[in-house]
């Protein structure tokens, strides 16, 4: 059909209007989420972290894409990097940590942000209460530095005749002080001594374990951290070499040699953590998605390094455990 010349000039004003909105609204070809963390490409969540979003139906490179930004371990690093994922405009931030999630606060107040951290979030000034967060930040926490006068106190059941029991901290995190101080009210009531050890980058792990060794320590706690946790191997391994007993945060201390975890599970907790990204990319607010918190702890036992300390492992312990590695 011909167009008359009334037509024709109508139709090309349309095309002249509808050309320039085009041009500055272009689509995304899929959502892209920003993955910042404190680790390294090997930590324990990640895969489990996709699994979640493939049990929600994202399987990256298909119906959405990740821009991975790693610490590598040095917090310091995390506030560049949370800033380049905002400027990227990924449509959700995926923050590993406490630091990692500070971070991602402090760069955007737009872009959804999800943590996973180990500490309260309300207390730490992340969201306003657990079950409306409010602004752009929602996730999950572990409640793992509540752990730690528990860690204790099983340890010492691990090895009743101890008397002293060191905690090693990294004192670079707010909520080092109150975790002190509630694993001090443990080891009162259980009448050993608590020398505090103090790291926060490798060398630092290394004088702490010189110290350790100087003061006869009958048992070791890893204070709930995530630089510990990508140290884990460094200091399972410096641990086996003074022959202290020491208790850890997670499943992948055992899992590397270490004597006795107890904490929530990792992958469970990154599988868990994609279902609220899957939420929020399918056009939940995170204002609106509460915070949920961990309800599972396991205890792990690795069998073969008890034995290779001298520890035989009481059968209550045994009975509790989730897991006993050989």
């Amino acid at each position: 059909m011909r167009l008359s010349p009334v037509g024709l000039i109508a139709t090309l004003a349309l095309a002249l209007l509808v050309a320039p909105l085009a041009a500055e609204t272009p689509r995304k070809a899929m959502p892209v989420i920003g993955y910042l963390h404190f680790a390294s490409p090997s930590h324990a969540g990640a895969a489990a972290f996709l699994q979640g979003l493939r049990d929600a139906g994202y399987v990256e490179g298909h119906h959405v894409a990740i821009e991975y930004r790693w610490a590598e371990g040095r917090y310091e690093r995390l506030p560049a990097l949370a800033k380049d994922l905002v400027e990227r405009q990924v449509d959700v931030i995926v923050a590993g940590g406490p630091q990692a999630a500070y971070a991602a606060k402090s760069a955007t107040a737009t872009i959804p942000i999800v943590f996973l951290v180990g500490t309260d979030p309300v207390a730490d000034g992340l969201v306003a209460s657990l079950a409306q967060p409010g602004g752009n930040l929602t996730g999950r926490s572990l409640l793992a530095v509540d752990l730690v006068p528990k860690r204790l106190e099983l340890l010492v059941e691990l090895v009743p005749q101890a008397q002293v029991v060191a905690l090693l901290v990294n004192p670079t995190n707010a909520y080092t002080a109150p975790m002190i101080r509630d694993v001090q009210d443990a080891a009162r009531a259980k009448k050993v001594q608590l020398p505090i050890l103090q790291a926060a980058q490798a060398s630092e792990i290394d004088a702490a374990f010189a110290t350790l060794a100087t003061l006869h320590a009958d048992g070791l706690v890893t204070g709930d951290d995530p630089f510990f946790v990508f140290q884990r191997e460094h200091i399972v391994a410096l641990a086996a070499r003074q022959a202290v007993p020491a208790i850890y945060q997670f499943r992948e201390f055992p899992a590397v040699g270490g004597l006795i975890s107890y904490g929530p599970s990792l992958p469970e907790e990154y599988r868990r953590l994609a279902s609220h990204v899957a939420r929020i990319l399918q056009g939940v607010k995170p204002a609106d998605l509460p915070v949920e918190r961990a309800m599972k702890f396991e205890l792990v036992i690795n069998l073969k390094t008890a034995q290779a300390l001298g520890i035989t492992m009481p059968p209550s312990l045994l009975l509790l455990a989730d897991e006993v590695m050989q």
